[in-house]
């Protein structure tokens, strides 16, 4: 069974909400804002070239530590890990409980400057391909080290929420192959790649793998 190789890149635009200028103004447009919003500013900064913030992995966290200054808010929101929930509207509660929390124990709300407002916006995610598929497992050993930020995004983090049973490509593809690849798939299954960039996300994938794929070679 041939695996294709994506490539992928972000077309954001604006996400029909008003920006927030405080935590409480957060708190509001957090409980209405589409779902669209809360994934791109969650889990969408890993393959965004402008988000730069190696402390937090999400736009909320960061914001709340630059523009607010608030640090207590920024390491309880920046801890959220979305990929721990079911759907995004248990995050969502999460989040804004959060919120009240922090909001309780101000007291004062403060607002940032003109034009450090949060802005909320939406992507979506434009698809291609590449040309290059992969035929076995050592195929995936040799082209892994080698595959894009966009290919490593689309088909082992964006996967979990596009596909039915919210696994990554490669372990869906893997499971399909007449060798056996359990090792291989479990290896994969305990790269935990939240709160890594994208080429830290590769070297972890490829460093497991290679250990998989020796282990198997040795038994």
């Amino acid at each position: 069974m041939r695996f294709d190789i994506k490539d992928c890149t972000l077309i954001t635009r604006m996400g029909g909400v008003d920006p927030a200028i405080s935590a409480r103004e957060l708190r509001e447009r957090l409980a209405i804002c589409p779902n669209e919003c809360l994934f791109h500013h969650l889990c969408e900064t890993v393959v965004r070239p402008t988000f730069d913030d190696p402390e937090f992995p999400n736009d909320f966290a960061a914001w709340s530590a630059r523009s607010l200054r608030d640090r207590v808010l920024a390491e309880k929101l920046g801890v959220v890990n979305p990929y721990h929930y079911d759907s995004l509207e248990q995050v969502r509660e999460v989040m804004i409980e959060i919120l009240d929390d922090r909001l309780h124990d101000m007291p004062f709300i403060p607002t940032v400057p003109q034009g450090e407002e949060f802005t909320f916006m939406q992507a979506v995610t434009v698809v291609f391909d590449t040309g290059v598929g992969l035929e076995n497992v050592n195929d995936f050993v040799q082209m892994l080290p080698r595959m894009s930020n966009g290919s490593i995004y689309y088909h082992f983090i964006e996967a979990r929420r596009r596909t039915v049973a919210h696994i990554d490509d490669f372990s869906a593809w893997l499971v399909e192959l007449p060798e056996e690849t359990a090792s291989l798939r479990e290896a994969l299954h305990h790269v935990d790649f939240y709160y890594l960039s994208i080429a830290e996300v590769r070297e972890r994938l490829v460093a497991a793998v290679e250990k998989a794929v020796i282990s198997r070679v040795l038994s």
